[in-house]
């Protein structure tokens, strides 16, 4: 069932990026008076699921999901129509409008793309608010593990002031600023120390099997329990919060997790918090250390239980222009950030870009709209991007070669531009190919 709801959502959003991108590009085309032959959903490789022809234009849905397009008459793209274009031009083709039109044509897309990231910021912001939790309500420090931060010096318990240059305010914070960052500050003992990060640290966490961060510390909270549990008779239930192991008072999971190391295989009595009241359980440890149980996450009941302090902010119709401006600025100078730290080999930030797969990874397994919609806008802002990038594939390659029109006055001939489609579309297949590779690679060694 989580499959389904992933992999729902992942459709979903895909399709109506493809859709709103490609209407971006036939809209100005039909005001231009440009014949727009086809409009796709996804690729029609040799056949399509659905087509239909109203007008000028075939409608229609392929079956290969890696995108969509719209072929415009008179204009060198990955349909490579070589036969069309010997033909003398026709006033109603791409080639014969005026570099103003074709411009407003080719950026289309890219604009739909940036105003519909912005609207669902907007909206998002007015209907869901902001949550996050403050950093000040963290206690005890974060729970640090992976063995990429240890071995930098980090422990658990550690406090996080600063990342780079920011100052954590939420949690959240956190992982926004690790992108480029050099260095996080801490505190430790009620000392601060600055512990330096490698210039290839996002390279090396994306290849690590551990790619957690700095994490929440939270109590052990009992989420499910397998019938092949050791403990499935003892009477646990969801939300049942491990207090005692033994006599000894654990307040947070990771202790739980070390105690149970020193008792395996042992029976242990052990406290638990249920709906306010403690109540006395007899478990079995099986070899490994373990209860047999399948760990659950509340916030809600961590922050009642004093864990930490979630801050909530509601916005007015109004405010929350200004709210959804920042969030979609904020995005798209983080993602130009991204491609930079990609496109600078010393980073190893290349060896984090994904495919499908990680795309498809993002989705949650349960559905929610305020994460849908915010994941279908940054999937936006990146769409938008992406495209931006000076590959003749691309709209960015195009808008390349108009601009040199524009300013120089002379217009690349028919044939360099299928040359130059011809290097842009293997440059792309590369790309592709390149990120979808990793996401095989990570799923095999990882």
């Amino acid at each position: 069932m989580e499959f389904v709801i992933k992999i729902s959502q992942f459709l979903l959003s895909l399709s109506l990026l493809i859709v709103l991108h490609e209407l971006g590009h036939f809209i100005p085309a039909k005001l231009f008076k440009t014949r727009v032959e086809k409009f796709y959903l996804f690729f029609d490789v040799k056949f399509s699921l659905f087509k239909k022809k109203i007008g000028d234009t075939v409608y229609g849905i392929g079956w290969l999901p890696l995108g969509g397009y719209v072929k415009i008459s008179g204009m060198i793209d990955e349909s490579m129509d070589k036969e069309q274009m010997e033909k003398p031009p026709e006033p109603w083709e791409f080639r014969s409008k005026p570099s103003w039109q074709r411009l407003i044509i080719m950026l289309g897309g890219v604009f739909v793309n940036f105003l519909l990231a912005l609207i669902i910021y907007i909206v998002a912001a007015f209907a869901y608010g902001d949550t996050d939790i403050s950093a000040d309500s963290i206690k005890d420090g974060y729970l640090i593990d992976n063995p990429l931060l240890t071995d930098l010096g980090f422990q658990t318990g550690d406090d996080i002031v600063m990342v780079g240059t920011a100052e954590i305010v939420n949690v959240s914070d956190v992982r926004t600023n690790i992108i480029g960052a050099e260095t996080v500050t801490i505190k430790r003992d009620g000392a601060e120390q600055t512990i330096a990060l490698p210039v290839d640290f996002l390279g090396q966490l994306s290849t690590s099997q551990d790619r957690r961060l700095f994490e929440r510390r939270i109590p052990f909270m009992i989420g499910n329990v397998p019938d092949s549990s050791q403990n499935s008779k003892a009477g646990l239930k969801p939300k049942d919060i491990i207090l005692s192991v033994n006599g000894d008072k654990l307040r947070y999971s990771d202790q739980v997790v070390s105690k149970l190391k020193t008792v395996k295989g042992e029976t242990v009595t052990v406290e638990v918090l249920r709906d306010k009241e403690t109540i006395t359980k007899t478990l079995q440890i099986d070899d490994e250390g373990r209860f047999g149980v399948i760990a659950g996450s509340f916030p809600t009941l961590f922050a009642e239980l004093g864990y930490f302090d979630i801050v909530r902010k509601e916005y007015t119709f109004g405010e929350s222009f200004g709210v959804g401006y920042a969030k979609f600025t904020d995005q798209i100078t983080g993602y130009f950030g991204q491609l930079k730290l990609i496109f600078s080999p010393s980073t190893g930030a290349y060896k984090g870009v994904g495919g499908f797969k990680a795309i498809f990874d993002i989705f949650p397994s349960t559905w929610s709209w305020e994460y849908f919609w915010g994941i279908t806008a940054f999937l936006s802002i990146m769409l938008g991007v992406l495209n931006l990038l000076p590959i003749p594939a691309l709209d960015g390659g195009h808008v390349m070669f108009l601009l040199y029109e524009m300013i120089s006055g002379k217009k690349p001939s028919d044939k360099f531009m299928e040359y130059a489609q011809t290097v842009g579309f293997f440059i792309l297949i590369a790309l592709v190919l390149f990120a979808n590779g990793n996401d095989v690679f990570k799923a095999i060694f990882n």
